[in-house]
């Protein structure tokens, strides 16, 4: 199967923001040409076609295929900046300093291997230990997510906010179901308690199968909130600056700032607390 070309995905600068830098093109230019690979390729794997990378994570030829189109297109426009990609093809450390891009080619790797049209592909930015650029992108919708640090947050060239809801009855919220051994900030009983709040409470609970595309649907108002354990700033970094500069709010489950075991709340202003006070034991 032939990689996609420039020519085969619409221009960009009609899908971000309108002020947005030539570094945000290049992404959303890198993200769209690995989305349309995916795209293509979504069938249902086999067992023999699937690789464990631990129990219950797993990867396909298409993980790595997409991820290698993404580098190669970023190569041309950042050749300086270092790259951890999360199944780690053109992979490169660079001098203290100097930009870093995460990729995650496919996030929601169990939906696309079983054939499921609802994963995300995301890359980010992060310069002095801050993000600062990002793109999410749903190759089966065709939406692209991009967002710059100041700079908003935007789906298909059209600005999004956060939605504040009236009281807890009315939100929808997302959460993920962890797989053994993903919980790493709070004990089992203590998340599944704050699952269990969700479900007594709100109108009702989503597991969506992608962390990306989750939070970048708090960012759009298509959720209210969620939370996860144990992701990685190559499954989140582009959606928490998309809620952020949507007028929302990223922490930890202590309220806090993320932590290195990879916690997040995401919510709009006035549901934000309440998801935090869920992790209170």
């Amino acid at each position: 199967m032939s990689n996609p070309n420039l020519a085969e995905i619409r221009p960009v600068s009609s899908r971000i923001s309108p002020t947005a830098s030539p570094r945000l093109a290049a992404l959303a230019v890198a993200v769209l040409l690995g989305g349309a690979r995916a795209r293509t390729s979504l069938r249902r794997r086999l067992d023999g076609e699937l690789v464990a990378k631990a129990p219950r994570d797993y990867q396909t030829e298409i993980d790595v295929a997409v991820e290698r189109i993404i580098v190669d297109e970023l190569n041309r426009s950042f050749p300086t900046y270092a790259i951890k990609g999360e199944e780690a093809v053109g992979n490169r450390n660079a001098k203290e300093g100097v930009p870093v891009i995460y990729i995650d080619p496919i996030d929601g790797t169990t939906n696309f291997a079983w054939g499921i049209p609802h994963f995300g592909m995301t890359i980010s930015i992060v310069e002095e230990g801050e993000l600062v650029a990002g793109v999410v992108y749903d190759a089966m919708l065709d939406e692209l997510f991009s967002t710059e640090l100041g700079g908003g947050a935007y789906l298909n060239g059209e600005r999004i906010r956060c939605v504040s809801s009236k009281g807890v009855e009315d939100v929808l919220v997302g959460a993920g179901l962890p797989i053994p051994g993903q919980l790493k900030a709070v004990p089992e009983d203590v998340y599944f308690n704050a699952l269990k709040r969700l479900m007594a409470t709100t109108a009702g609970v989503r597991r969506l199968g992608s962390a990306a595309l989750s939070i970048a649907y708090v960012a759009c108002g298509r959720l209210d909130g969620f939370f996860e354990d144990g992701l990685s700033l190559h499954d989140y970094g582009a959606s928490a600056l998309l809620v952020r500069e949507a007028g929302g709010k990223i922490s930890a489950f202590d309220g806090g700032p993320v932590t290195a075991n990879g916690d997040i709340v995401a919510g709009n202003p006035a549901l934000h607390p309440w998801l935090v006070k869920g992790f209170q034991a």
